[in-house]
């Protein structure tokens, strides 16, 4: 085995295959093939896909998971601070030194054959979940759902389908029922499948290949829902009604994700206390979280920091409907997105809610949109919107002008962990 680290590993498995994204299912096989085929020795899995939704709704099934006393493997992508982000086993993030065993294992047994970045990384994680014991496994899709690296659990216990909107057209399809019939690849003959509320067209897809396959189906609005009343979470299937506290995260749309983590609880078998803890007991991070701390809050102390990575249009409307819930209060947006984003999309929704927006390029980042682009986007849409080299001297421009401003840094994940770095 070679002594380096993890990051010296990842950076020698990005000269792997040329293209980041290439979505086919051979180059995973044959490297699971050559390690054993460790995804037929995984703890049973949840296999979650869609385009909005899948991290906050893992992250609340396995907070309702450990607040049984379960123990539970995650995977989630993209990364915020660091790769190991990634992948939880048994409840904590994977250690360096196991981390590096891994994907050292993995590299080696690739034996220098092209496969993307993201291939053998879920396949890392795979091995590492299949020699660790555990209650549960929770795979989060990374990109469609049919040919996504994640799909290689032959009967997984039960799969979920977010909400589905307009995301990755270059990939997925130009149209809502193109990009819902990837998201479907998850599905399997006659496993269990939970689905949230979804469009008139994704959802006829959806549930056509439900029926096909002879999943029993859990879907909003007809075996399950949940909503807000009063500021209280309802929720209601067939066993019954649970009133219970808010989510702890921020945003009306998350207690849709609520109902979806409650759903497959209570198809685990999971007391009313776990349907509980998985609304109030989760965190995840550059979801409308508010920052406490950090060298932008000590040049602005006197500011309101907000952080989030919604980063598609779908997103931009949940974002500006907690806007519109929050105190009222001049908001000023410090906004990078990438590249394969609909921009114009993004800007629309949130337009009426800001005060301003400096546009930045997203630091490292070969696909950043460049800061002029965003900027243009915004003033199209009618945002006063200039760009910055950077947060910190946008966060300087916004306070020279209203030092009490809230700041909202926004417009992608691949931003919010920067962020997050840098506020240690």
């Amino acid at each position: 085995m070679t002594q380096q680290t993890s990051d010296a590993i990842l950076n020698r498995m990005m000269a792997l295959h040329p293209k980041i994204i290439d979505l086919t299912l051979d180059r995973v096989w044959s490297l699971l093939d050559a390690l054993g085929n460790p995804q037929n020795d995984l703890p049973p899995v949840i296999h979650i896909a869609g385009t909005n939704g899948k991290g906050s709704t893992q992250a609340m099934i396995r907070a309702g998971l450990e607040a049984e006393g379960k123990t539970v493997h995650a995977y989630t992508s993209p990364h915020l601070a660091r790769f190991h982000e990634r992948i939880r086993l048994a409840g904590d993030l994977i250690s360096e030194p196991y981390l590096t065993q891994v994907l050292d294992e993995c590299y080696a047994a690739n034996d220098g054959q092209p496969i993307t970045y993201f291939e053998i990384t879920t396949v890392a994680a795979i091995l590492a979940f299949a020699r660790t014991k555990a209650d549960y496994t929770l795979l989060e899709v990374g990109l469609g759902g049919r040919l996504d690296a994640t799909n290689v659990v032959d009967k997984p216990a039960l799969t979920i389908i977010t909400p589905v909107s307009f995301d990755h057209p270059q990939f997925l399809g130009n149209t809502v029922a193109e990009i819902a019939g990837e998201k479907a690849g998850i599905l399997k003959r006659q496993i269990p499948a939970i689905v949230t509320r979804q469009s008139e067209d994704a959802a006829e897809v959806i549930e056509a290949r439900i029926d096909k396959l002879g999943c029993p189906a859990l879907i909003q609005g007809q075996h399950w829902d949940a909503f807000e009343e009063r500021g209280r979470l309802i929720y209601q299937d067939e066993r019954g009604l649970l009133d219970l506290p808010p989510p702890a995260l921020m945003g009306a749309h998350q207690f849709q994700n609520a109902g979806t983590a409650i759903t497959a609880l209570r198809y685990l078998g999971l007391s009313e206390t776990a349907c509980e803890a998985a609304s109030t007991n989760v965190t995840w991070p550059a979801r409308m979280q508010k920052l406490t701390s950090g060298p932008l809050l000590d040049l602005a102390p006197k500011a309101e920091f907000w952080l989030d990575g919604g980063h598609n249009a779908a997103c931009a409307e949940t974002l500006a409907e907690t806007l519109q819930r929050l105190p009222k209060r001049a908001t000023h947006l410090i906004c990078g997105l990438m590249n394969t984003k609909d921009v114009a999309g993004y800007m629309a929704p949130i337009a009426p809610h800001a005060a301003s927006l400096h546009a930045v390029s997203i630091p490292g980042e070969v696909n950043t949109l460049p800061a002029q682009d965003t900027a243009n986007a915004a003033s199209a849409a009618g945002i006063d919107a200039k760009t910055a080299e950077n947060a910190k001297e946008a966060v300087s421009n916004i306070i020279a002008h209203d030092p009490t401003a809230r700041i909202l840094i926004c417009g992608s994940l691949y931003l919010a962990g920067g962020i997050l770095r840098d506020h240690g």
